[in-house]
């Protein structure tokens, strides 16, 4: 599924045209981002009592050796 998000100030201009540009690909939906703010502030730390662990995400690797060819 695509989303394409159209900010809230041009919703009335610019949703009409795009749900009509798109209402033939059912892979696209046209939503109106509504948020009044961002859910994080840059610079804020997390609370106190959580610990936060930062890890490696890449796999391991398989212990011992490739024989030699």
């Amino acid at each position: 599924m695509i989303y394409c998000v159209v900010p809230e100030e041009l919703a009335d201009e610019l949703l009409p045209k795009l749900e009509a540009y798109y209402a033939d690909d059912p892979g696209v939906k046209v939503i109106v981002d509504r948020r009044r703010s961002e859910r994080r502030r840059r610079g804020e730390q997390a609370p106190p009592d959580t610990q936060r662990e930062v890890r490696d995400r890449r796999r391991s690797r398989v212990p011992g050796e490739f024989p030699s060819v």
